[in-house]
């Protein structure tokens, strides 16, 4: 009975405590969850500002961190591209990449082309007086460059070395506007496995033209719209190994697809205003899909909008995504993600045209000098 009495006596005494420290327990946790609330607030609200902060000059640290999932993980390789003194990029229409994995980047700078080894060695530049407004490359089969420049409304098939071999389109005089003649500021090239040569007309166009290898105009599709074969700035075209033929239909939000004479077959949704695109060689291949982020004031500052790179299977399913919530000079974030090629190695690379993007996304806000518009990220997945 002593032992009943002790026994309830210390149920009394210990309940209130008990209910005592539940409360502060969720007391706690609520402070946590508020924490964690502010924490989230914070980091979107002070993105750009944070963006805006971040050194141009990234650290061997950043080999520490890791972005993408799965099998498509990488790590970035900061400060890859050894520059002789007193060059620049400015910025960067579009990157090759050739079967010695030497890479192609195809600038705004003074030195339209600059070629560098896989550890980024300087080996020579070309393209000097000749390319204006650097935006596509294509690397064909035979060892050659289709080099589509949007301010020159043409492209040239060129040789690694720079040698002129085929010229589509007239220097320095675009079609009329709108016309669906080619070209009228042209942003991109593709190959067929027969050879036949696709241009994407995305600017002052809405169209895709089709040539024969010797530069003979076979046909033309598309117009201005947003229904299936329609266009909103197409502003890239990639073929895979079967012929079809992908455009990224950039202001629709969509990547089509058609076969390869035109005829609309099915499009990808789920992207934000898709920029660039590559696909590898071979048969199933993946896509790599640059996407820009928001550019109207009313979505700047919405997260998950990208810029961002979204890696894809051949029937548009997402396997990977490689960026943060919203732009950013980091390791894992970019500006405006616009041309994009790989290695042998499974190694991406991700040109950017930073300089052109800072005044449409920090309005407010200085363009910093050298700002950065090449990434290399090693696959490590």
């Amino acid at each position: 009975m002593a032992r009943l009495d002790r026994a309830i006596t210390l149920f009394i005494v210990l309940m209130p405590m008990a209910r005592s420290n539940r409360a502060m327990t969720i007391n706690h946790r609520a402070m946590t969850i508020d924490h964690r609330a502010m924490t989230f607030n914070h980091k979107y609200g002070s993105l750009r500002a944070a963006c805006y902060q971040q050194p141009n000059n990234l650290t061997e640290e950043t080999h520490m961190v890791t972005l993408g999932t799965g099998d498509y993980t990488y790590e970035p390789v900061p400060n890859w591209a050894q520059l002789p003194p007193g060059w620049s990029f400015k910025e960067i229409g579009g990157v090759g990449v050739d079967k010695n994995d030497n890479v192609y980047v195809f600038n705004r700078g003074e030195h339209p082309m600059i070629v560098f080894d896989r550890e980024g060695n300087f080996r020579r530049s070309f393209g000097e007086g000749l390319f204006p407004r650097a935006h596509g490359v294509f690397m064909a089969p035979d060892d050659t460059i289709w080099l589509t420049d949007d301010g020159d409304h043409t492209v040239r098939q060129c040789t690694r070395e720079g040698k002129v071999l085929l010229t589509l389109g007239i220097s320095g005089k675009p079609a009329p506007y709108m016309s669906g003649e080619p070209f009228h500021r042209c942003t991109h090239t593709a190959m067929s496995p027969q050879g036949d040569i696709y241009v994407s007309d995305g600017y002052g166009n809405s169209r895709v033209h089709k040539y024969a290898p010797n530069g003979k105009l076979l046909l033309s599709w598309g117009g201005p719209g947003s229904d299936p074969g329609e266009f909103n700035i197409a502003h890239n075209i990639t073929c895979d190994a079967d012929g079809w033929v992908y455009v990224a239909d950039r202001e629709n939000h969509r990547v089509q697809v058609f076969d390869g004479n035109g005829k609309y077959e099915t499009q990808w949704n789920n992207l934000h205003r898709p920029c660039g695109l590559f696909m590898p060689p071979g048969k199933c291949p993946v896509c790599y899909i640059g996407e820009l982020g928001a550019v109207q004031p009313v979505s700047r500052n919405v997260p998950n909008l990208g810029p961002r790179v979204t890696i894809v299977d051949n029937t548009g399913k997402r396997i990977s995504r490689l960026g943060g919530l919203g732009p950013g000079l980091g390791p894992t974030e970019f500006l405006a993600p616009h041309g994009l090629a790989v290695n042998s190695r499974g190694d991406l690379y991700v040109g950017e045209v930073s300089w052109t993007n800072w005044p449409q996304t920090f309005k407010d806000k200085p363009r910093p000098d050298n700002l950065r518009s090449l990434h290399k990220f090693r696959k490590v997945g």
